[in-house]
């Protein structure tokens, strides 16, 4: 199993509850095609380097799990068709 970090960033005009609900998503997709979560980092609110959706500002959430190969691209397919997601990243972590 490889290690990956998701990382979501997620749309500043939603409130706390359905930001929360859409990061608990990601997770279940991460989980579902048998990822195992180790750890959720809050990055917080963050300014964008550039406008998004008439947005400037928006919530990074980096998801780090350990899956199979074929994992990423799954969860990548599920997390694009997320509404409140406006980018997402998924890389391998190098082993070190």
């Amino acid at each position: 199993m490889n290690k990956y970090e998701l990382a979501v960033v997620v749309s500043a005009k939603v409130d706390d509850e359905r930001r929360s609900a859409t990061v608990e998503k990601a997770k279940g997709y991460v989980e579902r095609f048998g990822g195992v979560i180790s750890d959720v980092e809050d990055g917080g609110k963050r300014k964008l380097a550039y406008e998004i959706q008439d947005m400037s500002e928006a919530y990074y959430y980096f998801i780090h799990f350990e899956a199979d190969s074929s994992a990423p691209i799954e969860i990548e397919n599920r997390v694009r068709l997320m509404e409140d997601v406006i980018r997402y990243l998924c890389v391998r972590q190098d082993e070190a």
